[in-house]
């Protein structure tokens, strides 16, 4: 186990401690953004693989065997999943582990920081418990998105020795140890109990309920498509109907990609959302329902009015 600054500097030192030039690094998309990035700074290679929301962002074991090389070192895998809250039904999971232990050189990432946050009849499943994947598996958490932590920098990992004391030492020589103050606040969060506990519940309740009127908005735009979120707190609809020659919105102009889609919308409307070019995925937009239903109402009704101004495609 080792302590850090955050889960995002577990997921950091794992890349470099396991992966270097000459590597292939194998990430899903849609991806968080860091990811890619990370795999360059530590100088192996990003290699992308899209998924879609015909396969609900969920990586096959098809295409991961597909995809691999002498050259394949580490797999990243993020369940539940930002940006798309895509869970990995534990078929999924044991499906990829076969093809893991298969290739004895391949490593496996598992970025498990919505562990908590996920929607009946979803079913977290951790993959380091596989069969003969423990050996095989660094696992990252942390106390941001459960514990509504984000800002006291808490994360952490648990690995195989070899690779928990290489992570350790990279941390060691950047940022030390993760401050005392934030280590006490996680052990109070931590005595309030896991997704058993009640304001952990509660706050999966009230996101759950918030996903449920997201998806339904959604559906009802033309042209629209979207796999269901079953975790996390990020909506990632297809929007490529709003987008491509020819499509334009009065008093803006032409809207070519979902990068000026979202543009329109802040401009527009006053909503922001984040593009899905950032995350390996054009054509879509993600959408964080991480706020109160009043606001997200509010938000919901002005996306609404603004693509209603603009004369959807046939989905393509």
């Amino acid at each position: 186990m080792v302590v850090t600054n955050g889960a995002k500097q577990a997921i950091a030192q794992v890349v470099q401690a396991v992966s270097g030039p000459g590597d292939e690094v194998l990430i899903p998309a849609p991806y968080w953004v860091s990811y890619p990035e990370m795999v360059r700074l530590s100088g192996a290679e990003p290699v992308v693989l899209p998924t879609s929301p015909e396969q609900g962002f969920l990586l096959s074991a098809q295409q991961l065997e597909a995809a691999l090389t002498p050259r394949s070192r580490l797999l990243i895998l993020c369940t539940p999943s930002n940006p798309t809250g895509a869970v990995y039904p534990l078929e999924a999971l044991q499906a990829l582990a076969a093809v893991v232990a298969r290739h004895p050189r391949l490593l496996v990432l598992s970025d498990e920081i919505y562990e908590h946050i996920i929607y009946p009849p979803a079913v977290h499943h951790s993959f380091a418990v596989l069969p003969g994947m423990w050996e095989r598996t660094a696992t990252v958490n942390g106390f941001s998105k459960a514990f509504a932590m984000t800002g006291w920098r808490m994360g952490y990992l648990a690995a195989p020795a070899w690779i928990a004391a290489a992570a350790a030492g990279i941390q060691g020589q950047t940022t030390s140890g993760a401050s005392s103050i934030a280590q006490r606040a996680s052990l109070a969060a931590l005595q309030l109990g896991h997704a058993g506990g009640e304001p952990v519940a509660k706050m999966v309740a009230a996101f759950r309920g918030r996903r449920d009127y997201v998806a339904r908005r959604i559906a009802a735009w033309p042209g629209a498509a979207m796999a269901v979120p079953e975790g996390a707190f990020y909506a990632m609809p297809d929007l490529k109907a709003y987008t491509g020659a020819g499509v334009s919105a009065p008093g803006f102009g032409a809207i070519p990609d979902t990068d000026t889609l979202a543009r329109y919308l802040l401009e527009s409307v006053a909503v922001a959302l984040v593009p899905g070019e950032a995350f390996g995925a054009p054509g879509t937009l993600r959408i964080s329902y991480a706020a109160s239903m009043e606001v997200l109402t509010e938000a919901m009704d002005r996306v609404e009015r603004a693509l209603g101004a603009v004369q959807p495609q046939p989905r393509r």
